[in-house]
């Protein structure tokens, strides 16, 4: 059974900084793309960052480019995003989702999903 377990979410000022993790169990982790989606509400779910099997690919959403950093760990089978100058326009629920193989844009591309935490960033 394949669980996907984001934490680090919360409140934070204008601003600030967080960092999420995602620890995956179940699957071959080296084999999965892995990618950060968020949802605020009202809106559709959206395309963060996401990053290759091996780290090697990294694309990242317009909105975020430059304060945030999408990582891995192979051997600890943990994703992070690393998000700085936080602003208030960033609050939502942050999914992490795995994708067999290649990096997508596209959260209906991706095969598990995790449940969510939420940041809230204040003004």
């Amino acid at each position: 059974q394949v669980q996907l377990v984001e934490s680090g979410g919360g409140l934070v000022q204008a601003g600030g900084s967080l960092r999420l993790s995602c620890a995956a169990s179940g699957l071959i982790f080296s084999s999965y793309a892995m990618g950060w989606f968020r949802q605020a509400p009202g809106k559709e779910r959206e395309f963060v960052a996401t990053i290759s099997s091996r780290g090697s690919i990294i694309d990242n959403a317009d909105s975020v480019k430059g304060r945030f950093t999408i990582s891995r760990d192979n051997a600890k089978n943990t994703v992070y995003l690393q998000m700085n100058s936080l602003k208030p326009e960033d609050t939502a629920i942050y999914y992490c989702a795995a994708k067999f193989a290649t990096t997508s844009l596209a959260p209906r591309e991706y095969d598990y999903w995790g449940q969510g935490t939420q940041v809230t960033v204040s003004s």
